[in-house]
């Protein structure tokens, strides 16, 4: 199988990287993003790309794509509807439609977040925005779209945060990372567990196109 993955230097991007570097099933590992992973492997290949929607130069090497594991967000903190609705659904589907039409065999895997509001029509700006991505990105002709669901993710692996914040409450919290998991199951996943979710979904498949925590995680077989 070789893969594709957006937003790799990210906490989710880190981890399913390093996943599907370690599974011998995957064959090819591309990674395109603005910043360089500091990765090198026999199987790996990355492009660092000022403008990550310009992929007409790239079109030989991912029409051979198999999966795309899109990781790429941000928060909506601060932000306004407008400019959050660029990054998160206007980015995203731009990617995504160049990719429907280069290659569309290939499984398209979106991270989006617990609480997504597929109605369109909530109260919460990044729930709607969100929602709205998912909705547009599940009618695209891939082969098959999944959108992952995580709450709260746990990073394992010497994975981190890119935000400061989230960063601080992982040392804080790091020592009762198993007691959480175990309180909060519904609500609590780790990093690994996404990755490895990821990888048996592009191999092969999932009853649903929409994953809560429950399923990432019996995805995941972990």
């Amino acid at each position: 199988m070789n893969v594709l993955i957006f937003g790799a230097t990210g906490m989710v991007g880190q981890s399913v990287l390093r996943e599907c570097l370690l599974d011998p099933q995957v064959n090819h590992v591309l990674s395109i993003g603005r910043s360089a992973t500091g990765q090198s492997q026999a199987k790996f290949r990355e492009h660092v790309l000022k403008d990550i929607t310009d992929l007409a130069p790239l079109t030989d090497e991912l029409s051979r794509i198999d999966a795309c594991f899109f990781c790429l967000g941000v928060s909506s903190v601060g932000m306004s509807e407008e400019k959050y609705h660029a990054i998160t659904y206007e980015l995203t589907m731009n990617i995504a439609n160049t990719l429907a039409n280069i290659q569309p065999k290939m499984t398209f895997v979106y991270v989006t977040g617990a609480s997504t509001d597929s109605t369109e029509q909530g109260s919460s700006m990044w729930a709607r925005v969100k929602g709205k991505t998912e909705n547009a990105l599940l009618k695209l002709p891939f082969k098959s779209a999944f959108m992952f669901r995580p709450g709260a993710i746990l990073p394992k692996n010497g994975v981190k945060s890119k935000t400061k914040l989230y960063q601080t409450f992982i040392v804080i919290l790091s020592p009762i990372f198993p007691l959480l998991q175990k309180w909060f199951p519904n609500t609590v996943i780790d990093s690994e567990q996404i990755g490895r979710a990821m990888i048996s979904v592009a191999r092969n498949g999932y009853p649903k196109s929409i994953m809560e925590i429950t399923d990432i995680r019996n995805a995941s077989g972990r």
